[in-house]
């Protein structure tokens, strides 16, 4: 039967960009306990906690993704470190506030900022990797830096392909301005296809080449942010010919859309995922998948509030999966409050890697939970965005908006509609002192730095 008939149904899905990991695990797939894990992090760019058919999805589903926390742990209170990309994926990539770093302030850099990006001194967990004798790439997107000395390859990426903007057209590979975005280390590249594809093909490729030493893989989809244009075309981004403006963030779309983006999201990580069980890497990769912030127009959001660019809970709380066959138990959920930054410090404990003790990590390793040892624990974590400030401690939840404040309890009102501010006076002066206290550590806000 079967062997025959399995390998031919295998390469069928993998080349329709189907699910393609199905089938389970290679023969072959035995590394030994002592042998380093690779690492592959799969970062969405505005997947709203909703938009996954496991967290909830009610309109499309996306089977390579949840089968990934079929094989591993879930988390429904994981968040991220901002509200918006360049901060947030700032904070992952040093495993620190990003407020503590002047890109962090860049709430996000634009397209045409050229004064300001990631410190190139500043370690990264691919520097660190690096280090420790990992290949590193990043596919995908940055936002962290236009100019060289700020760009992935300074930062402990041997190899980079993808954009240094925020938002391109999946298809003229072009920034908002009209500007093309598509790189291959240092050189702009020009190549034909749509982003998600490309950006999977370049994952496979990499893994398969590098499949006999320990690799680290950021593969940071631009997908599913707008522009929202799905595989099958439609109408490009229309660039300003007369002015140096961008075109309208968030406009067009449709939840089709919206689908389409995701379903080609969806096969991506499963071609990735397949190409680690042909190469008999899966036992010993450890996988995460996450959002860099909240969802925007097109999310599924429910029960949570707000949405990307502001730290309402759907803002800033993500969906994250992390899968580690040889070490991780399967069909596991956690409510294990975790912030990307934790992602940082787990990833280097696995791998046996160093932090620099010069820039000490505000992420805490989490493999005793991801293992099952320990059970979830309390956190404190803080948030600074424009005009907002938020701490969660435990499940209260302490948020300012300009001039109104609020404390909510998360565990009875994820909504975030009652405000407990005055029955609960001792834990809202409590979590404003804790705010006060962790923000004098931190950069000021740039409006007091310009003023």
């Amino acid at each position: 039967m079967t062997e025959k008939l399995t390998r031919r149904e295998f390469v069928k899905q993998s080349a329709t960009g189907a699910s393609a990991f199905a089938a389970g695990f290679s023969l072959i797939d035995r590394p030994s306990k002592s042998t380093p894990p690779n690492v592959i992090f799969i970062l969405a760019d505005d997947l709203g906690w909703g938009d996954l058919s496991c967290y909830g999805r009610p309109d499309y589903k996306t089977p390579n993704i949840d089968r990934l926390a079929q094989q591993g742990i879930r988390f429904t209170n994981a968040y991220a470190s901002s509200a918006l990309c360049t901060p947030s994926r700032c904070g992952f990539l040093t495993g620190r506030y990003p407020v503590r770093l002047s890109v962090g302030l860049e709430e996000p850099l634009h397209a045409d900022n050229d004064r300001v990006g990631l410190d190139p001194n500043h370690p990264t967990i691919a520097s660190l990797l690096k280090r420790n004798g990992y290949s590193t790439a990043l596919i995908g997107k940055w936002h962290l830096g236009f100019r060289s000395e700020w760009g992935p390859n300074a930062h402990g990426f041997d190899y980079f392909f993808g954009a240094l903007a925020g938002a391109d057209d999946y298809f003229l590979h072009k920034t908002g301005l009209g500007q093309p975005d598509l790189y291959e280390n240092l050189t702009p590249v020009e190549r034909q296809g749509y982003l998600t594809e490309l950006f999977t093909e370049r994952a496979v490729k990499f893994v398969t080449e590098h499949r006999n030493n320990p690799f680290y893989l950021s593969l940071h989809y631009t997908a599913p942010h707008w522009p929202w244009q799905g595989p099958r075309g439609g109408e490009s981004v229309q660039f300003s010919k007369t002015l140096p403006e961008p075109v309208s963030m968030g406009a067009g779309g449709s939840l089709k859309i919206y689908a389409e983006m995701m379903h080609s999201l969806d096969a991506g990580v499963g071609r990735v995922m397949h190409a680690l069980d042909i190469q008999g890497l899966t036992q010993n990769t450890l996988v995460f998948f996450t959002s860099d912030n909240g969802g925007e127009r097109f999310s599924y959001l429910w029960p949570l509030s707000g949405s990307k660019g502001n730290l309402g809970e759907g803002g800033i709380r993500v969906p994250a999966i992390v899968r580690w066959p040889r070490v991780i138990p399967a069909g596991r959920t956690t409510s294990q409050v975790a912030i990307n930054m934790d992602w940082t410090a787990t990833i280097l404990a696995a791998t046996s890697t160093a932090p620099d003790p010069g820039y000490p990590l505000d992420g805490r390793n989490l493999l005793p939970v991801l293992k099952g040892s320990e059970g979830a624990q309390d956190r404190t974590l803080f948030w600074r965005v424009g005009d907002e400030d938020a701490v969660r401690m435990g499940n209260w939840k302490y948020r300012r908006v300009g001039n109104r404040t609020f404390l909510f309890d998360l565990l009875a009102d994820e909504r975030e509609q009652a405000n407990f501010r005055e029955q609960r006076p001792e834990i809202f002066r409590k979590l404003k002192a804790e705010f006060e206290k962790w923000e004098q550590q931190m950069l000021p806000r740039k409006k007091e730095r310009a003023g």
